[in-house]
């Protein structure tokens, strides 16, 4: 398809002078709007105005600039049809052959709280419009939606002599509608904004990442995000994060929005082996490796703060391995010395991860559809002492922290606490009494004195019993259960002091 004639319409002006350039020097004729001719104009680019071709001028604020015939039905001709031939002689519509459009910034206009007012003006109208057309149209018409598309087209254009191919064509129009169904998805959850959950399932999800593979090597795999340019991670060394190391590095943070002060967490297959508070960052990840340095040997770190080179010494003691590190920040110094020596050190993923809020919404597929929900958000849950003897303040401190770790386990899910620090989890067992004991076999002389939660209530004595035995003395769980007071009699037998929170935190 050769381009002779083409529509511009961007938002975004990044690259537009040196594009709309480009065009001209290949003689091809441009058709723009607004702001958009003005930058060309003002870049002595030649342009003609869209209300010349049309003999209409812009109407409402703008809000009517391109929907006329003599735009769309430039955009729509078919060229191999006699009968759309002949409409356009007859008519004297001029063919458009590429159309280039960025639309309003909707997404960022509700990102900055801006008023309802507001974001409504910035529901885009004409641009999806055109964008539609020219992809509807793609056998004869371009369609560009990026900046980052400008450099690829102009080349072709040059290389060709003015003209794309149908390989580029199919795959700019694909783009296109990926864009516009983005774009209708957010405007669709903002409308919904009073709905706890929203008409549209939320995946307006592009594809930012093509991964090696998925969980497994036969499987295909890639990264999905709401505006591919801004990933909400940065890889500052190592090796590509892969599908597994993706998981993984949402399961650790999701945890650590939720630990206090200097803290470090660690997971493993998407289960925390390791987590701990302290009061400055080294000691904080030096305690949760010691949690379980079997498990966390391998793992996923997260820690909560910008990681400086004391910090970074600490976690290269020893014979220690990660796949991962990620944090908000990173001092140059620290990613040296976490990445010098070669061997796995050399490949380790160092990742930053800005502080992001809890996305509103929690998707899985299940049965060819959706399962959709809001996340288990941040609380502090209430305690209802239900044993005759209370909590001590040191084990409230810990039942508190292993509430917000246990939620983040998978169910049935035990997790013991002891001086704010993970010691032991059962995680992922059919029956909560084998979730205690894999959580008392964990921490093995740990337990003494630990502080337990579970992520739902015990239905039998035995799972209670069996932690009293290993050691631990407090207990905290929703509570609900028919055997409630066969358990709070087996905890007051054996000195355990028990809480109910009425809050369960199943993660299946």
């Amino acid at each position: 398809m050769r381009v002779r004639h083409a529509v511009l319409s961007v938002h975004d002006k990044t690259g537009l002078v040196d594009f709309g350039l480009g065009l001209a020097e290949l003689g091809i004729e441009l058709l723009s709007t607004g702001g958009t001719r003005r930058a060309l104009v003002e870049a002595g680019v030649p342009v003609r105005e869209v209300s010349e071709e049309t003999g209409f001028p812009e109407i409402l604020d703008g809000r009517v600039k391109t929907l006329h015939p003599r735009v769309h039905g430039g955009i729509l001709f078919r060229r191999s049809l006699p009968g759309h031939r002949a409409a356009i002689e007859q008519h004297g519509l001029r063919p458009i052959d590429l159309v280039v459009v960025s639309l309003y910034p909707f997404r960022e206009t509700v990102a900055r709280g801006a008023a309802p007012e507001e974001v409504i003006e910035e529901i885009d109208v004409g641009g999806p419009t055109m964008i539609r057309a020219a992809a509807k149209n793609h056998e004869d018409v371009g369609v560009v939606t990026s900046p980052a598309q400008y450099g690829p087209v102009l080349d072709e254009l040059k290389r060709t002599g003015g003209e794309l191919g149908a390989a580029t064509l199919r795959a700019l129009a694909a783009e296109a509608f990926a864009v516009t169904a983005a774009y209708d998805a957010a405007i669709a959850a903002w409308m919904d904004r009073g709905e706890r959950l929203p008409r549209l399932a939320p995946l307006e999800g592009r594809r930012a990442l093509a991964l090696r593979y998925g969980e497994n090597p036969h499987q295909t795999g890639a990264f999905y995000a709401s505006d591919p340019a801004r990933l909400p991670f940065r890889r500052l060394a190592g090796e590509e994060l892969s599908y597994n190391n993706l998981l993984d590095l949402g399961a650790v943070t999701g945890l650590l929005r939720e630990l206090e002060g200097p803290a470090a967490a660690i997971v493993k297959h998407g289960i925390p082996c390791g987590a701990a508070e302290r009061e400055a960052l080294p000691e904080a990840f030096d305690a949760a490796w010691d949690g379980d340095p079997l498990s966390a040997y391998g793992g996923v770190v997260g820690l909560s703060a910008r990681v400086d080179a004391a910090t970074a010494r600490v976690v290269r003691e020893g014979s220690r391995f990660l796949e991962v590190i990620a944090a908000p920040a990173f001092e140059p110094e620290a990613v040296r010395l976490l990445t010098e020596g070669g061997g796995a050190w050399a490949r380790l993923r160092v990742v930053e991860v800005p502080e992001a809020a809890l996305p509103r919404y929690e998707a899985r597929s299940v049965l060819g559809g959706l399962l959709v929900q809001e996340p288990d958000s941040p609380r502090e849950e209430g305690f209802q002492v239900v044993t005759r003897r209370a909590p001590t303040a040191e084990e409230e401190r810990d039942l508190r922290f292993a509430l917000r770790v246990v939620k983040h386990v998978r169910s049935n899910a035990v997790a013991l606490a002891r001086g704010r620090t993970l010691v032991g989890v059962g995680s992922g067992q059919t029956s909560r009494v084998d979730s205690s004991f894999l959580a008392v076999r964990k921490a093995c002389e740990r337990a003494r004195g630990a502080s337990l939660a579970s992520d739902a209530f015990f239905p039998f004595p035995d799972g209670l019993v069996l932690a009293a035995e290993g050691g631990v003395t407090a207990v905290a769980q929703p509570g609900g259960s028919k055997k409630d007071a066969s358990v709070i009699a087996a905890a007051d037998e054996r000195g355990v002091a028990m809480v109910f929170t009425g809050i369960r935190h199943f993660r299946h």
